[in-house]
């Protein structure tokens, strides 16, 4: 279909890591269409301002995010607190637009005639915050480097699922990095190798992990993503940052659309309550929050009404249980875990800002997925209670031997409100004594990947617009596995989808997959998100719509007001 003078590839799929859309069939795709292209289009996603519309003189924005940036890196960033900050700084081959479809970033446009190897055409204009052009090498060297298994990125894995030819040996250390899959072939011209076809990898690509880094900057010493010393291809360049306290950037003049950027400041503030952001918010000292306390939501929605926003987003808020050692090592005494938790209750009384009960770990809203119901979903709870007791009895728990549990959470109100909810479910229902424990950001991490918890609080927020952005979490080498989850049937399904020919042959295989996630219970899905934030009303070019919350400053604009 033709989207703003682009012609855009709709497969399966929808968009951002990969957004991808209505997924269409790999074999048709061979055969109708010889060559896939995207046609030369040099415009960016940048602020659209309105006839009429009077801007105010000081272009400065507030942003709140939920805690403090783990890494600057691409390579090594691995929650949303760094990676909205990592969207202003670096730009892909590809961006996203308010409604999540791909529009053109470094790369004017891509092809591929058997959706195997694609070419990418970068722009002449593209430049480094330091006058020096971004070309092909700059990819080259930043994809292999997040391969490359010393830079122990987290989210290698993604490459792997790209397909791209050798990811896995080179991550297992088996091959070297120069035997990836993507070469230069001029200075601006990127060529990808898959194993197989995808019709939908150019989605993939607006993924942060594959933003590009300078290899020069990366190399001049630990201290690289500092600001002063941080060198990117973003609309903004960090001119500040003070550890949990702010970060601050400020326009790319380097930028290839430096001309249309707006804001000449944009201040992010990491704030894991979400009262204080609230509270800093309702005072003038925020204009756009993460999110907001729950048990706030009808006061807000009465005193600032359009200000208060809580679309369905692409992601779902779950507890992941420690497969590996300890009691959650049984999967019965997971699932009576899982089954005593009351969704219902949670998402309408605890929360009740439109989240919706997760019965499956894909939310309903993915493209192309249509869920087989739960028969968890048709019970009542007090069935689902009193099968959870018999479960736990026959896994050795009773009043003989009482079940510990120790349930970790990165710092946040609202993930506290539903620890303690949970944790009175499975005293009150399964006799459990529960231990809950909130960590920092950095720390929760830490704790997560070495696997210091029986459970732990977890969210995912899709890469792309597809039920393998949620499924392929679970197989057995996924870094983001948190429960060490390993069932080979599983993993085989994932795999049979990734090659399916059609729609309905993929949505089978997802279900299938659902099916152990449910029986097995390595996680319990609590609840569909809601993308809840606060945006004050002079702040224009927010996407909203965006399904994944891709947001760029630079789309962003403040108009004159009081």
């Amino acid at each position: 279909m033709l989207k703003m003078g682009i012609t855009i590839i709709k497969p399966d799929y929808n968009e951002n890591f990969i957004t991808l859309r209505k997924v269409f069939m790999q074999n048709i795709f061979s055969v109708i269409c010889c060559i896939l292209m995207i046609s030369h289009f040099s415009l960016g996603y940048a602020a659209d301002i309105p006839n009429g519309v009077v801007l105010a003189e000081k272009q400065e924005l507030v942003r709140q995010i939920k805690d403090e940036p783990a890494s600057l890196d691409p390579a090594k960033a691995v929650g949303l607190p760094e990676i909205q900050v990592i969207r202003d700084l670096y730009e892909g081959l590809v961006n996203q637009n308010k409604k999540g479809e791909i529009i053109p970033g470094v790369a004017t446009q891509w092809r591929s005639n058997d959706n195997r190897t694609w070419t990418f055409t970068l722009r002449d204009n593209a430049k480094w915050s330091d006058g020096t052009p971004v070309t092909a090498q700059d990819f080259v060297y930043s994809w292999r480097r997040l391969v490359d298994p010393i830079t122990l990125s987290p989210f290698s894995w993604f490459a792997v699922l790209a397909g791209i030819t050798n990811a896995k040996s080179i991550i297992n250390g088996k091959i070297a990095p120069d035997q990836f899959g993507v070469e230069a072939i001029d200075a601006h011209t990127l060529r990808i190798h898959l194993d197989k076809p995808l019709p939908w990898f150019a989605r993939l690509t607006a993924c942060f992990a594959f933003y590009p880094v300078q290899k020069k900057n990366v190399e001049s010493g630990k201290e690289w993503t500092q600001p002063g010393k941080l060198i990117g291809n973003g609309a903004y360049v960090l001119t500040e940052r003070v550890v949990n306290e702010k970060l601050v950037v400020e326009p790319n003049k380097y930028y290839w659309d430096n001309d249309k950027t707006v804001l000449q400041k944009v201040i992010f503030l990491p704030i894991n309550r979400e009262s204080e952001a609230t509270n800093r918010y309702l005072a003038g000292d925020i204009d756009i929050t993460e999110t907001f306390p729950k048990i706030m939501y009808q006061q807000l929605m009465k005193n600032i009404p359009g200000q208060v926003y809580t679309p369905l987003t692409l992601g779902t808020d779950y507890y992941a249980f420690n497969t590996q050692k300890g009691p959650t090592a049984d999967s019965r005494v997971r699932l009576a875990l899982s089954m005593t938790i009351n969704r219902r209750l949670i998402t309408e009384k605890v929360l009740g800002t439109g989240e919706k009960p997760a019965w499956h770990f894909t939310p309903d809203i993915t493209a192309g997925f249509t869920s087989t119901p739960s028969p968890f979903e048709k019970m009542s709870q007090e069935k689902l209670n009193a099968q959870a007791k018999s479960l736990l009895r026959a896994a050795g728990y009773g009043p003989q031997k009482h079940l510990n549990l120790r349930l970790l959470y990165n710092t946040s109100e609202n993930n506290q409100k539903i620890a303690i909810a949970v944790a009175s479910m499975w005293k009150k229902n399964l006799g459990v004594d529960v231990k809950l424990q909130n960590q920092e950001w950095k720390t929760y991490i830490d704790s997560r990947n070495n696997g210091n918890f029986d459970v732990i609080r977890a969210s995912w927020v899709g890469d792309y617009n597809e039920a393998s952005t949620f499924l392929s979490l679970l197989t057995s080498t996924h870094s983001g596995n948190i429960s060490r989850f390993n069932n080979p049937a599983y993993d085989k399904i994932i795999m049979q989808a990734m090659t399916e020919h059609t729609l309905q042959a993929r949505n089978a295989d997802y279900n299938a997959a659902e099916r152990i996630l449910r029986e097995q219970a390595p996680i319990a899905p609590i609840y569909q998100e809601t993308n809840g934030r606060l945006i004050k009303p002079w702040v224009k070019g927010y996407p909203i719509t965006n399904p994944e919350d891709v947001a760029y400053s630079r789309t962003m604009y403040i108009i004159k007001h009081q």
